[in-house]
């Protein structure tokens, strides 16, 4: 079989087509952003939410039906990164979210690509740690609330729930991981150089 039919294989399994489906829900939820709106921020929150969602859904898919491959394993970390990013600049665009945040997260997702490009061209092997992970986590809730913006009553309760203040303790979370995780990938390297130099 040829590279390309391998590539063509991959690319529509169920699990891939899923990751590639996520990235046609970023349009929607950009074009529903609107900072006057409480029902277009709402359904802006849904459809990230859902996208955030099949995220889930299409690793459970790959691990459980043995389809994980090296195209989802590039597609799949992109289209997290592409709706964490598109979400949070629009959102810096119309005043809901400060630029200084988005440029350290993209700062260090640039970073962390660059650490891992070097690390593999030298066959150095650095064990993800839980740290990214959470911070994706907290990332996605994150945006999720900030999109709804608005404070909401509790259900059976007078309590208004703060969306957009919750939000931003997420991502403030979601920041500190990132940069921790970043610190610790980055003495990952260290030892790897040090390992191979012995």
């Amino acid at each position: 079989m040829s590279a390309w039919e391998t590539l063509k294989r991959e690319m529509f399994n169920l699990p891939n087509m899923i990751t590639l489906g996520r990235l046609f829900l970023i349009p929607p939820v950009i074009w529903l952003i609107d900072p006057t709106d409480p029902v277009r921020n709402l359904w802006a929150s849904l459809i990230f939410a859902a996208a955030s969602g099949l995220d889930i859904l299409d690793g459970y898919l790959a691990r459980k039906q043995g389809l994980v491959t090296v195209f989802g394993k590039f597609v799949d970390p992109l289209a997290d990164k592409l709706m964490a990013m598109s979400a949070m600049i629009y959102l810096v665009v119309v005043n809901l979210l400060p630029a200084w945040i988005v440029v350290v997260m993209l700062g260090r997702d640039l970073y962390i690509n660059g650490i891992r490009q070097i690390a593999a061209e030298r066959g150095i092997v650095i064990a993800a740690g839980q740290g990214g992970k959470m911070k994706t986590v907290f990332q996605l809730v994150g945006i999720c609330c900030v999109l709804v913006r608005y404070p909401y009553r509790m259900p059976g309760s007078d309590q208004l729930f703060d969306f957009h203040a919750v939000g931003m303790m997420f991502l403030y979370l979601a920041l500190a991981l990132s940069v921790s995780s970043a610190v610790t990938y980055t003495f990952g390297f260290r030892d790897g150089l040090r390992a191979q130099a012995r």
